[in-house]
């Protein structure tokens, strides 16, 4: 269904944090000059003004064959100005590294972009997702580590699918208790309650398959991503949306 720059699987593993992440780009093509194009530039340009005050944007422009559907989600702990232009960026770079793909996802620190040429608004993107991970091993028994973040991650699973803005972080206890887990479960907001939290369950089942034992880890798809760290990653002061 999609294609990558270099290879295509159903999932990648980044043992590595940066600003930008990864992109998926879809195998249809449209021409230069074609009125996909013109309804494509649009739809970024109104994404680009419309996601920064509350931190969400979808839109659709265009007719029949021609329309093309789109979305941008900042992290909820970043403001109005960061989240602008982390969207900037990142239509900015899906252009550049391919600029006649009809559909493409790119990830971010900060924010996700998405868009197709059909309507996939609510519906949960099993199919595009990839692994973060921290590469250092937990000091603690990994079988207790383990479970401690899943019981997070469930925890704030719940709490985003039942709040407004899908999003939720929080911290427990690690297992050594002078230690903290800190997680976070965000959820584009086209997705009703009950597909954001079937979405996050689903991305908490991935995490044997690339974290075990690790220090930190993500699972990020096109719908909903997971993480936790031993560390705090987000700004608590700064929850703008």
């Amino acid at each position: 269904m999609f294609c990558f720059f270099l290879a295509s699987a159903d999932f990648w593993f980044v043992s590595f944090y940066s600003n930008f992440h990864w992109a998926y780009l879809f195998s249809n093509f449209f021409t230069s000059n074609d009125p996909y194009e013109s309804n494509l530039k649009k739809l970024l340009s109104v994404l680009y003004y419309k996601t920064p005050p509350q931190g969400f944007a979808l839109a659709s422009l265009g007719k029949y064959q021609y329309q093309t559907h789109g979305l941008a989600l900042c992290r909820g702990d970043v403001n109005a100005t960061e989240c602008m232009t982390c969207v900037n960026e990142a239509s900015n770079e899906i252009h550049k590294r391919c600029p006649y793909n009809e559909g493409a996802i790119i990830w971010y620190d900060n924010c996700l972009l998405k868009y197709m040429n059909k309507d996939f608004f609510g519906q949960i993107d099993n199919e595009n997702k990839f692994y973060m991970l921290n590469v250092r091993n937990v000091s603690i028994n990994p079988k207790v580590f383990n479970q401690k973040a899943r019981d997070l991650l469930s925890r704030l699973s719940k709490e985003a699918s039942g709040t407004p803005k899908l999003y939720a972080v929080g911290e427990g206890e690690m297992g050594d208790q002078s230690k903290k887990l800190y997680g976070l479960a965000q959820c584009t907001r086209d997705l009703s309650s009950t597909n954001c939290f079937k979405c996050l369950e689903g991305a908490i089942d991935e995490l044997p398959r690339c974290c075990d034992g690790k220090e930190g880890g993500r699972v990020v798809g096109g719908s909903c991503n997971i993480r936790y760290e031993i560390y705090p990653f987000v700004n608590k002061l700064i929850i703008s949306y």
